[in-house]
């Protein structure tokens, strides 16, 4: 069996575990920060847009049961991969989206995906999802992890309000 780590930013937290979590092969999805300067951030701190860490989530999966190249065509249907300045309603440095990359291969994978996605003629603007090495992930608050799960009504008025489940509706026709 092949564990590997992925590690993908794309605004809110909250809202990128659940779609990673229903997939086969996937052991784990946590909730954290990284990209940034500051060690061990808390929440308020990476709000505070003063660590230079973003939300993101760091995944451990099989990837002979799902594969990294999947993970990446996924993650994209979770975002608006045009959108340098956050996500939907949620504007600032720390809900920017990257993939963060582990290895040479990830690197690789990531870039030939955002390619063929900029040439898809999908968007009328170039995707601005940035491609980084991995640095140290920090998990977040226990109240963070899984947050769909403990708290579905908030959750799903928060995917709705803050516009992701209509983009994820009206460009992707699927379900955030």
């Amino acid at each position: 069996m092949t564990k590997e780590r992925a590690t993908f930013a794309g605004g809110c937290f909250w809202c990128m575990v659940k779609p990673f979590d229903e997939q086969p092969g996937i052991d784990s999805v946590l909730s954290g920060y990284t990209g940034g300067h500051v060690e061990n951030p808390t929440y308020e701190q990476v709000c505070s847009e003063t660590t230079g860490h973003l939300e993101a989530v760091q995944i451990m999966f099989n990837s002979e049961i799902y594969p990294y190249e999947k993970l990446v065509e996924l993650y994209w249907t979770l975002i608006d991969p045009t959108d340098a300045g956050g996500q939907f309603y949620d504007r600032g440095e720390s809900y920017t989206a990257a993939i963060f990359y582990h290895d040479e291969q990830q690197r690789l994978t990531a870039e030939a995906s955002k390619e063929k996605l900029n040439a898809s003629g999908k968007f009328k603007s170039p995707v601005a999802v940035k491609i980084l090495p991995a640095k140290p992930f920090y998990p977040a608050e226990d109240y963070h992890q899984h947050y769909y799960k403990k708290n579905p009504a908030h959750y799903n008025r928060y995917s709705i309000g803050s516009g992701r489940a209509a983009f994820i509706e009206n460009h992707w026709g699927g379900q955030s």
